[in-house]
């Protein structure tokens, strides 16, 4: 019974120290055309993150989103494509690796102040 208490108590703190990134998010990356920019409204809810990004393609859902302490994943999702995004947050910032295809890029998105 102790084991179990402990393991609980655990998780929550665990749970306590995940990054807080919902919110809006701007992102810049260099992409085949020039700088390209990015912006993610992004929700957790525990460690589930769900969400849309915004470029020049349009507006796209975020899928498979998840949050583990300071480190980040979701998907970008249309009917065309899928785009990876894995990084860690640091407060204010994220440092991601944007895997589409057999590409990858690296992108830095940036907390937008309200």
């Amino acid at each position: 019974m102790r084991i179990a208490a402990a393991f609980v108590t655990l998780m929550l703190a665990v749970s306590a120290f995940a990054a807080d990134v919902t919110g809006k998010w701007k992102a810049t990356m260099e992409g085949p055309n020039g700088q390209m920019e990015m912006t993610f409204d992004l929700k957790a809810d525990g460690s589930k993150v769900t969400g849309t990004a915004t470029g020049p393609m349009g507006e796209a859902r975020i899928t498979d989103g998840t949050l583990d302490g300071d480190r980040i994943s979701f998907t970008v999702e249309t009917d065309q494509f899928k785009v990876v995004h894995k990084g860690i947050v640091s407060g204010d910032e994220m440092k991601l690796k944007v895997e589409a295809g057999d590409q990858t890029i690296d992108m830095v998105a940036k907390r937008v102040k309200s």
